[in-house]
């Protein structure tokens, strides 16, 4: 897992909540080495892509949405595992594909704060929505990779029909997020492009009434404000 990634499983988050006066909630949470030494049937199966294994408990009518401490189904293990044949298999055989773990994580969202493209592409291909709430922030996917800059999984969501303007309840969109919380670097300023290629609201402001334009500006991201402020 990237630098980025963990930063989106708590540091950037505390610090915003902190700033807000949010009480801090707890982030996505990859199963621990603890845990996982504990798995056991569909859950040891999917952590550690063996297929045989799954199949023959699947077929011996284990429970696929069996949980975990964390909630986690063998198929939200499988995700954090980029276990891709897992993941098809669980599906397939009727686990459901947009199942929420204790933290309201779904596995479109785990993949795309891994910016795991094939993941998200297969997810969605089998039936997982790009549009599901998720996160303690009430927040998408979409809203997750904007924030870290996985633009190639933001132009993926899109045309999945992730919705464009949904506001988290930090107040955020995923526009605003690509700016407040990214590095104005290349990645963020990709993000950016494609979300208001896409339709994005660039005026819908944050909770103290500032644009994305404005936290451009304030920051000094030059490329993302040129961005914000062209008009077609």
């Amino acid at each position: 897992m990237n630098k980025s990634c963990f930063a989106y499983l708590g540091v950037c988050f505390l610090v915003t909540q902190l700033a807000l006066g949010i009480a801090p909630v707890a982030a996505q949470t990859t199963p621990s080495v603890k845990q996982i030494e504990g798995y056991s049937g569909l859950h040891l199966a999917a952590h550690s892509g063996d297929r045989a294994a799954l199949k023959r408990h699947i077929a011996e009518g284990a429970d696929l949405e069996a949980r975990d401490s964390n909630g986690r189904t063998p198929l939200h293990v499988a995700a954090f595992a980029a276990r891709y044949d897992v993941v098809r298999i669980l599906i397939e055989s009727g686990a459901d594909p947009n199942v929420l773990d204790d933290q309201a994580y779904d596995i479109v969202t785990i993949a795309s704060v891994a910016d795991d493209l094939k993941m998200v592409d297969l997810a969605l291909k089998l039936g997982a929505s790009a549009g599901s709430i998720t996160s303690p922030y009430e927040g998408t996917a979409l809203i997750a990779a904007a924030h870290l800059g996985h633009y190639k999984v933001v132009e993926r969501l899109i045309a999945g029909g992730a919705p464009l303007n949904h506001v988290n309840n930090l107040g955020w969109t995923a526009l605003m997020e690509a700016v407040v919380l990214g590095d104005g670097g290349q990645d963020h300023v990709k993000t950016v492009r494609a979300l208001i290629e896409a339709g994005a609201g660039r005026e819908i402001p944050d909770n103290n009434g500032v644009t994305p334009i404005g936290h451009a500006r304030i920051r000094g991201y030059r490329e993302i404000a040129a961005i914000l402020e062209a008009r077609n």
